[in-house]
């Protein structure tokens, strides 16, 4: 794995309970509802699930559903490389959560590109958001 040169936690509040929140964003067939960064299309092949994404076509491996609100995955990029997210849904009382997700910057990414995955991150968790109270009921 290269070498972390920076990190920067994104959050984004949700008016949505937490299992609800967390059920919907788990569904890897979710994702190219919400997750502009990583996928704008979704497929499982051989048990694997792969989505072409702005990097090409990668592989997404989604933490086993658990308890605790993580969703951290597993990207492998067309190279080889595999970057881990770490992502999370936090209650926050019975009708609320935070999202939480950490953005890396790898050694060698300048300082621009790690700006723009920021702020991908951010619209992603804000569509997520928006995505979810909109469908609350």
């Amino acid at each position: 794995m290269a070498s972390i040169q920076e990190t920067l936690v994104v959050s984004q509040p949700v008016a949505v309970a937490a299992p609800t929140v967390y059920d919907f964003a788990h569904r890897m067939q979710n994702l190219p509802l919400w997750a502009s960064g990583l996928a704008t299309g979704i497929e499982q092949r051989d048990g694997q699930w792969y989505t072409d994404s702005p990097m090409g076509k990668v592989q997404v491996a989604m933490a086993p559903a658990n308890p605790y609100g993580v969703l951290d995955h597993d990207v492998t990029l067309p190279d080889g490389t595999t970057v881990h997210n770490a992502f999370r849904v936090t209650p926050c009382g019975d009708k609320a959560s935070l999202l939480s997700f950490v953005v890396l910057r790898l050694a060698g990414v300048g300082q621009a590109d790690f700006d723009a995955d920021v702020a991908h991150v951010r619209k992603d968790l804000a569509t997520l958001q928006q995505l979810l109270e909109r469908q609350a009921p």
